[in-house]
């Protein structure tokens, strides 16, 4: 699928690790591992346009002017669960960055996201802000978080998954057109219980070592 506001990651290193989730021999430690090491390579791309403006410093040399994060601290939002897993590679790069919280559970018969938290840092319409979520499916989570956001002021929103499937990213893209959608592998589709295919079972059961 096409579209100016959608980016595929196609790094190797991304690729190669993503090949390793979804190996189901690999287990919840290393699992949880490669959620944090992708989510990380993924953000040098889609945090890339962080405000920037320089300030003064003194090296061991001289004092000079360089470059360091300007405006309001940013915002990452893990969508619960599987979201919690991508959130420490976010941190890593930007340790400063405030975090938001949104609570939606799948439900099984209807496969559609039923919200029962969030939590948002304050002036949210001043604020870079991400979503994360590991998995793309039919994209009801993706919409409904981000439609949570903006009704809560938030402007400057982009969203990143590690999998998606086609479905889940039309709706997205047409639900959010101002979003900017950041994927690490777009996958063949969904199957009847809107699981994506070849997918790489339960992010959140496998991040967190749970059987459902």
């Amino acid at each position: 699928m096409k579209s100016e506001n959608i980016f595929y990651l196609t790094h190797p290193l991304i690729q190669h690790k993503i090949s390793r989730l979804r190996d189901e021999n690999t287990g919840t430690n290393e699992f949880r591992k490669l959620v944090e090491e992708i989510t990380m390579l993924m953000g040098f791309e889609a945090l890339r346009e962080l405000p920037v403006e320089d300030v003064e410093i003194k090296t061991p040399i001289e004092k000079c002017r360089t470059p360091m994060l300007a405006g309001r601290k940013m915002v990452v939002v893990p969508i619960i669960r599987a979201g919690l897993g991508m959130m420490n590679g976010i941190l890593d790069l930007v340790p400063s960055a405030k975090v938001g919280h949104i609570g939606l559970a799948r439900n099984e018969e209807t496969h559609q996201a039923e919200e029962y938290y969030c939590k948002m840092p304050d002036l949210l319409d001043q604020r870079p802000i991400i979503v994360v979520d590991p998995m793309l499916a039919t994209g009801g989570s993706a919409i409904d978080a981000i439609s949570m956001i903006k009704k809560r002021g938030g402007k400057n929103i982009k969203f990143m998954c590690i999998i998606a499937a086609p479905e889940g990213l039309e709706k997205l893209s047409s639900a959010h057109p101002d979003v900017k959608i950041y994927v690490g592998h777009l996958d063949r589709c969904l199957n009847e219980n809107a699981y994506i295919c070849p997918g790489l079972g339960d992010a959140g059961d496998r991040i967190f070592g749970t059987d459902n």
